[in-house]
């Protein structure tokens, strides 16, 4: 393992690779302990004047041979070390030949080509594929693959790679061979293979093009059953990029495999999708909804980078966002339109912001805390050391906003038709950020003369998240009110070390806005002509202003409806006013936004140890009448009535005291569990009574059973009488995984009770044959308020736990670490996490890398917890040997 320090690399130092590779023709010996690969490839000059180097990236290979036209190459005539081969050729056009080994079944980083049950598989992004092969892993390099495979054929009966399948042979002693070509140029980056033996379960279809093509699903024996509902959710992802952007499946066959060790959930490889099993295996017994719901999505942003990511893909990895960002969001916008699928149109739009409400609560529990922590960054990162630690919420999340606030610019006719001339210009190639905001700039200005998006590109280069303070002023006697923007974004990060401090310029915001009157009405708003109920507020200076006529008394803000740009409000109201907003807001997520305003306010108080009985009756009664409100749905219901997330809670607090915050979390549960005891009750026999015969994952069976186990966690949580004998029936009587996992959850919520021990023993006795089913066994023990670190450890002795499976490790030891507040805020907690640290970095970097950002913001602990984290990253950082992937994130966490 690497123990120097990787060297900073800067975006502004980007060239241009000096060579084109426009064809590669790949040979493999699979084989699990040694597969020997013959890589050749076409070299053209891709540069005036003489003849650079041609530098090919590698690791951990054993070269065998290379080759320059033909002509065998001695020790003397190119150089090697342990990451680059470097070629010196004579002439701007030849062809390479070069021979290495590598060893799967010793990978346990999993990067590269690996060993996973009796399958090999491939992970290449971001720079996988040179340790496949020496090659120049780069994702500017783009070139047309065509992979011939060979293998023992009662190993590996199945050989895929991406494309087209030309060919395929039987061969001698046992082995056989099949040769694919993908007809699009790609990226070494999307190379990939997999050699098993699988299930399949396939359909064929027309596109809307009027092209024949074969969708398959591939999984372990046994679990065809099981793939159903990904082969629905990739059907239903190829119609609906044809219906909403006009993008119709290019390949006469589109593959998903599913591996049981994976480091990410998926990857888009092109034609070739290789997916963690955990977003591909589902069947009402053994998944939940929100599983269900994962696949769904994650399935839809594989396939829809297809084009946005891999016929249009990046220059360079600094501008990742610019295909994980338009992605996310195009997988965020395909999950509410099937939500709200078939529903009549207020169901629909109450859909479509459950949806909303969720990425909005992912964003603020992770990017938010990203954008204050010492691993800020903007979402086109300036520099790097290990670029797969910048696979990061940011990048991803915020990357997604920044998309969306295009698309709140544009409107939907105007961002298609900037997709449109995106693709027009940049089809089958590499490009940049600015390459994809050209193209909506030139839209936006066309429709709006004079203005331009120039102001809103620093979103690509500005980190941080801003805070846009609000200011009403009503005059009575004009009728008029005036409301006053004004943005601030503080140094983050490493900008923190600038001196004198950094100034950043404004940000284009588009901010969305609603005024109702004391009564909960809501009230038209005249703006440039026009009459609305929700304005959209172009905020792009420091301070701007804005005056709305004829409104007779001071209104009610409604701020950032839909949650219209990443930014944190600052607006001084107090609880009589949220309450309002709470019953009445027209904007269900600003609805949702200030119940759980109203419920922050409690809770930080708790933390703090101060009570306010006249916020608490407030809090009481306004979650009773959103509960017993039937005009909202049950899924809304379930969001509006969920407590803000702790890690959310505590970005609200300064110091941190994230002990305080878990407690009085656990706290307001159980008041409102105790206060509002009646209505969960009736809620739940409800909710109950209306549960079907048939399981389905919809948006209306799934709202009705999240609002149950809301009910049911309530009423445990507040130590209702029935609680348990509720929860025991609910687990041994359940029909689907849902239903099971939430009456499990409720009994393991009350303590270490024997209900709890058998039910949990129960449990894996069952299901213990089914590796996906014991993650969640082993995550909600991790999860649980009275599990603390003696418990896990314990639990890292069972049978079925290892280190070397990525989805084991996140169930027991990320879970603990990152999602139970209560257990890990300890000296021994945070002892814990810095040897699971150094554990993992012995067998896998990037996942270690991952857990090693755990307490990012451990810096704004109150003292006993800072000095704690401190000591425990200086033991990381200490270990010898160390990872660069954990040294960058423990380098970075200290410097702060």
């Amino acid at each position: 393992m690497r123990t120097d320090t990787a060297p900073a690399i800067s975006r502004h130092d980007y060239q241009p690779y000096p060579y084109k590779l426009p064809q590669v023709a790949l040979q493999f010996d699979l084989d699990a302990e040694r597969t020997r690969v013959h890589a050749r490839f076409e070299v053209e000059r891709n540069v005036d004047g003489g003849l650079p180097p041609l530098l090919l990236n590698g690791q951990e290979l054993s070269l065998i041979s290379v080759a320059i036209d033909g002509v065998e190459l001695g020790p003397g005539e190119y150089r090697l070390d342990d990451e680059t081969l470097t070629l010196f050729p004579k002439s701007p056009r030849f062809t390479v030949d070069v021979v290495s080994e590598c060893r799967p079944a010793e990978n346990s980083a999993l990067m590269g080509l690996y060993v996973s049950g009796d399958s090999l598989f491939t992970q290449c992004e971001a720079e996988g594929f040179r340790r496949i092969t020496w090659y120049p892993d780069r994702p500017d390099v783009m070139s047309r693959y065509t992979v011939t495979l060979r293998a023992d054929k009662a190993s590996y009966p199945l050989l895929l790679s991406n494309g087209n399948l030309v060919a395929g042979s039987q061969l001698e002693d046992g082995r056989h061979e099949a040769v694919w070509e993908d007809p699009h140029p790609k990226p070494s980056y999307l190379f990939a293979l997999v050699a098993g033996d699988f299930d399949c379960l396939e359909r064929r279809i027309r596109t809307g093009g009027g092209r024949d093509a074969l969708l398959q699903i591939y999984s372990d024996k046994g679990s065809r059953n099981k793939t159903e509902w990904a082969l629905d959710c990739l059907h239903r992802s190829v119609q609906w990029d044809e219906r909403r952007f006009g993008l119709q499946l290019d390949l006469d066959r589109f593959m998903v495999v599913a591996a049981r060790d994976f480091n990410m959930g998926a990857m888009e490889n092109k034609g070739l999708n290789i997916f963690n099993s955990s977003y591909v295996l589902a069947d009402p017994d053994t998944a939940t909804d929100a599983s269900y719901h994962g696949i769904e999505s994650v399935i839809g942003h594989e396939y829809f980078h297809n084009w946005t990511g891999n016929r249009v893909t990046c220059r360079d990895w600094f501008q990742l966002s610019l295909k994980e960002g338009l992605t996310v969001f195009r997988d965020q916008e395909f999950s509410a339109d099937m939500m709200a699928h078939g529903l009549s149109e207020e169901a629909a739009r109450s859909a479509r912001a459950v949806k909303r409400i969720d990425d909005v609560t992912a964003l603020r529990v992770a990017q938010f805390p990203e954008d204050a922590g010492p691993m800020a960054h903007p979402i086109r990162p300036e520099s790097y050391q290990e670029i797969t630690n910048f696979y990061t919420a940011t990048v991803y999340e915020k990357g997604a906003e920044v998309i969306r606030m295009q698309h709140t610019l544009l409107g939907e006719e105007g961002f298609q038709a900037g997709i449109r001339e995106y693709f027009r210009r940049h089809d089958g190639q590499a490009v940049t950020c600015d390459d994809f905001v050209d193209p909506m700039d030139s839209v936006y200005r066309a429709r709006h003369p004079g203005k331009s998006l120039d102001v809103f590109r620093r979103w690509y280069s500005q980190a941080g998240t801003p805070r846009v303070h609000v200011t009403l002023q009503h005059d009575a006697e004009r009728r008029e009110c005036r409301i006053t923007l004004r943005q601030q974004c503080a140094p983050v990060g490493i900008e923190k070390l600038h001196n004198p401090p950094l100034e950043k310029p404004p940000l284009h915001i588009p901010f969305a806005l609603g005024l109702l009157d004391s009564r909960g009405g809501t009230l038209t708003l005249r703006h440039e002509g026009r009459d609305h109920e929700t304005v959209v507020l172009d905020l792009c200076a420091e301070s701007q202003s804005w005056t709305f006529p004829d409104i007779a008394e001071r209104p009610v803000a409604s701020l950032l409806r839909n949650f219209s740009a990443p930014v944190i409000v600052e607006y001084e109201r107090d609880d009589a006013e949220l309450a309002l907003l709470a019953r009445h807001d027209t904007d269900p997520f600003a609805r949702w936004e200030a119940g759980q305003e109203l419920a922050t306010r409690r809770l930080l108080a708790m933390a703090r140890s101060a009570h306010n009985e006249q916020g608490e009756t407030i809090l009481v009664q306004t979650w009773r009448a959103l509960l017993q409100d039937e005009s909202l749905n049950d899924a809304y219901r379930a969001r509006v009535l969920t407590l803000p997330a702790a890690k959310v809670l505590l970005e609200r607090t300064d110091p941190m005291d994230p002990l305080a915050v878990a407690q009085a979390r656990e706290g307001l549960r159980a008041h409102l569990g105790r206060a509002l005891a009646d209505a969960w009750l009736d809620t739940y026999e409800a909710c109950a009574a209306a549960e079907p015969e048939d399981y389905s994952p919809d948006a209306v069976a799934s709202g009705r059973r999240a609002l149950k186990n809301l009910a049911l966690a309530y009423l445990a949580a507040g130590e209702h009488p029935q609680a348990e004998s509720l929860a025991l029936a609910q687990y041994e009587g359940a029909r689907n995984m849902t239903d099971r996992m939430g009456g499990l959850s409720a009994l393991v919520a009350r303590g270490d009770t024997p209900a709890a021990t058998r039910a949990l023993q129960h449990f894996y006795e069952q299901w213990q044959h089914d590796p996906l089913v014991v993650d969640r066994w082993f995550a909600l023990q991790a999860t649980a308020c009275s599990t603390r670190t003696d418990t896990v450890r314990a639990l890292m002795l069972h049978p079925a736990f290892t280190l070397r499976n990525p989805n084991r490790a996140r169930s027991l030891i990320f879970q603990f670490c990152m999602n139970n507040m209560l257990g890990v805020h300890r000296p021994e907690g945070y002892d814990f996490w810095a040897e699971q640290v150094l554990a993992l970095d012995a067998l896998n970097p990037e996942i270690a890398a991952r857990l090693a950002r755990a307490f990012d913001n451990w810096a704004r602990y109150i003292p006993p917890n800072r000095d704690a984290v401190r000591d425990a990253l200086q033991r990381i950082q200490q270990h010898e040997p160390l990872s660069r992937n954990v040294a960058e994130i423990i380098s970075k966490a200290l410097n702060i």
